[in-house]
């Protein structure tokens, strides 16, 4: 096989770069990723872990949908793939939104147990702003998996095949 036709196989696909679900796609990675750097920069609780949980393993799933739409590679994905793509993303982000709203409550509940330490001359260690910061984040991240279940719902409603 020559170089061409390998490099023609992995070109980008430019429509959903520019699409809504492509914009909403990175949104979510940037927004999940700043969420969850600032939990594991914390001295965080058993709670905050699933929450950590939450936001990690659902960047590390939006990540690989969004390789695999953009490569336009989602034939090759066995079961979920081609046809059924529409309805996969449709499901994924239904349920991503779900967790992530249990997940940024967790957060919420975690910043009224810090308010503490957030008094003038407190000493300790205090994550009050880590937890705010991420709370921000995780309401954006939140905000941006129901819009594109919405999107998604839309899309299926009206008969599409396809995410773009």
């Amino acid at each position: 096989m020559s170089a061409q036709a390998t490099r023609s196989s992995l070109s980008a696909n430019k429509e959903f770069l520019r699409s809504f679900p492509g914009v909403m796609r990175l949104l979510q990675l940037a927004t999940g990723a700043a969420v969850w750097i600032a939990i594991a920069s914390s001295n965080f609780n058993n709670t905050v872990r699933f929450a950590l949980f939450v936001y990690v393993f659902f960047w590390l799933v939006t990540l690989l949908l969004y390789f695999v739409t953009l490569l336009d590679k989602q034939d090759m994905v066995p079961l979920i793939g081609g046809e059924r793509w529409l309805l996969t993303n449709l499901v994924y982000d239904a349920l991503a939104a779900a967790l992530h709203i249990a997940a940024t409550a967790i957060i919420i509940v975690t910043i009224e147990s810090n308010s503490y330490c957030n008094i003038p001359n407190y000493r300790g260690a205090c994550y009050y702003k880590t937890y705010v910061v991420a709370s921000i984040f995780a309401c954006l991240c939140c905000l941006f998996y129901v819009s594109t279940t919405i999107c998604f719902s839309v899309k299926k409603c009206k008969g599409n095949k396809s995410v773009i």
